[in-house]
């Protein structure tokens, strides 16, 4: 183990670095700072050599050049156990640099801002600390390394604890922490730039792009048990999802699940009103709406109890005990809400197996942003389906008959289901509850007798949502068989007139949204 002896501290964001820095100051270390950070440490009274000063070189080009210097990186770099790296130290008055605290320019930060133009971006591109981070990290074996405050408390009380010195095995994992972070803010570089062209404006897609993930579990296995498998996360989440959400109870999660309940929380997004759904297979098999928490998690059950079992339920607000009794009285998979009451929590204890994951307030952080697909050899990136909210701002009735308040109603519910069930996609619906759902068949007439057979809850007077145009007629017919009183579809069929003319003949209310839900 490498005692310490000589830190070089330069930080963009401060926080914590004062207590750490004390900590260096009382085992004796020599500390080495620059600009603003040197100025904190020494207005918390804490001994500080400048950089310029110890380099014998002073700052320049408003600071674009203070750490790139051989006393610096010749301190950083040099093999301890090479005599002849320490021959050519001591040649150049180099001293060993032991330690090396940095984090960079905040150019994510930055660039977030709507009012950032390109000239304010590139002044905020770090240019020294990746270098030295890059240095020291090549150098694990010599350098502790440290680029975020959460690791200050660790890396302190090992250095107390064995003498001033720290391990290899903790200046491994700080270099690999360290190589992540750069190749982060690179990739937040690249895509920018990418984007962005001379005059400022920014294009959705760029030329190039980087997706940078942090592992955040080692799954057991796959989507089968011969495949292994791990679950990877954004940094810096900003909105609500199932990668920011926390396991309360239960067994590990697997693929599947985690897979499962992002469907089931997505589709119960959609919801101002309190919603429930019930996921099996990454598929909606119900989904409701109700003033109480409990009567929606019942209502969307009823759509299909025998697909329920084992499924994912997902709420868009706080279970409470009556709607946890509900839930602990089958076998479950995954529950995800935004919150739990005391006593919800105390009785799904009692099922020490059941997954109960908590999200963050759900009316919180964007709700655009871009959405990956994965093929071999390539992604397909869009954006996400959004905004289903003004689908029928410019809704067209194209029958005879008008749709009533309270299909109208119902037919909005479904739409909104619809967009979530994997295409072809059909939904039965009545006001605030699924009655059948048809997925991902080949055939749309299929999606709608499938829905007729899965429908638990009786079809007759139920709405329709078609997630895209109807193709021929047959849908339609088999759509009044079931008792469908009213259709609502995107439109745009070369055969539109002769699906009109069906839902006429059988005394269907039809509107058109314009909008299609594809979901493959």
């Amino acid at each position: 183990m490498q005692k310490i002896t000589r830190a070089i501290i330069s930080v963009s964001d401060k926080e914590g670095i004062s207590d750490f820095a004390k900590g260096l100051s009382d085992l004796g270390i020599e500390i080495l700072s620059t600009g603003g950070t040197a100025k904190k440490l020494r207005d918390e009274g804490i001994e500080v050599t400048d950089i310029s000063d110890y380099t014998g070189s002073p700052e320049i080009l408003g600071g674009r050049v203070k750490t790139l210097h051989p006393k610096l990186h010749g301190g950083i770099l040099a093999l301890r156990d090479d005599s002849s790296h320490k021959q050519q130290m001591e040649d150049n008055d180099i001293e060993p640099i032991d330690l090396v605290v940095v984090n960079l320019y905040p150019f994510e930060e930055v660039i977030k801002k709507e009012t950032t133009d390109l000239a304010e971006a590139i002044e905020n591109i770090d240019i020294g600390g990746p270098t030295m981070l890059r240095a020291a990290a090549k150098n694990y074996k010599y350098i502790t390394l440290i680029t975020h405050a959460e690791d200050y408390g660790s890396v302190l009380e090992e250095l107390n604890k064995e003498g001033g010195s720290v391990s290899s095995e903790t200046n491994f994992r700080l270099a690999v922490k360290a190589f992540s972070y750069v190749a982060r803010y690179d990739a937040a570089i690249s895509n920018y730039l990418g984007a962005v062209t001379n005059d400022g404006a920014r294009a959705k897609f760029p030329e190039s792009l980087t997706i940078h993930m942090d592992k955040r579990m080692k799954l057991r296995y796959g989507e089968n048990p011969h495949q292994e498998g791990s679950f990877y996360v954004e940094s810096d989440i900003d909105r609500p999802c199932i990668s920011n959400s926390i396991q309360l109870q239960g067994k590990e999660l697997s693929l599947n699940n985690i897979y499962d309940t992002d469907a089931a929380l997505e589709a119960v997004k959609d919801y101002q009103e309190t919603a429930c759904v019930v996921v099996k297979h990454n598929n909606p098999c119900g989904v409701a709406t109700d003033e109480k928490v409990v009567e929606a998690f019942l209502k969307a059950k009823a759509c299909d109890p025998v697909s329920s079992f084992g499924g994912i339920v997902a709420f868009n607000r706080e279970v409470d005990e009556a709607t946890a009794k509900e839930l602990a009285s089958m076998f479950l998979e995954v529950i995800i809400a935004p919150g739990y009451s005391d006593k919800a929590l105390e009785v799904l204890a009692e099922k020490g197996n059941l997954r109960v994951m908590k999200t963050p307030p759900l009316d919180k952080g964007v709700k655009t942003g871009l959405d990956y697909k994965k093929v071999v050899g390539g992604a397909l990136v869009q954006d996400r389906d959004t905004g289903i909210e003004n689908d029928f701002n410019e809704m067209r009735v194209e029958t005879k008959r008008q749709p009533t308040d309270e299909e109208l109603s119902a037919l909005k519910f479904a739409w909104k289901v619809c967009k979530h069930v994997k295409s072809n996609a059909i939904v039965f619906a009545n006001d605030g509850q699924t009655v059948g759902i048809g997925a991902g068949q080949m055939s749309r007439v299929d999606s709608v007798k499938i829905a007729t057979i899965k429908a638990d809850l009786p079809t007759k007077g139920a709405v329709l949502a078609s997630d895209a145009f109807f193709p021929f007629r047959d849908g339609i017919d088999e759509a009044a068989k079931a008792g469908i009183t009213a259709i609502v579809q995107p439109g745009g069929s070369i055969r539109d007139n002769d699906i009109i003319e069906a839902c006429d003949e059988h005394d269907i209310a039809m509107v058109f949204t314009g909008f299609r839900h594809f979901k493959h």
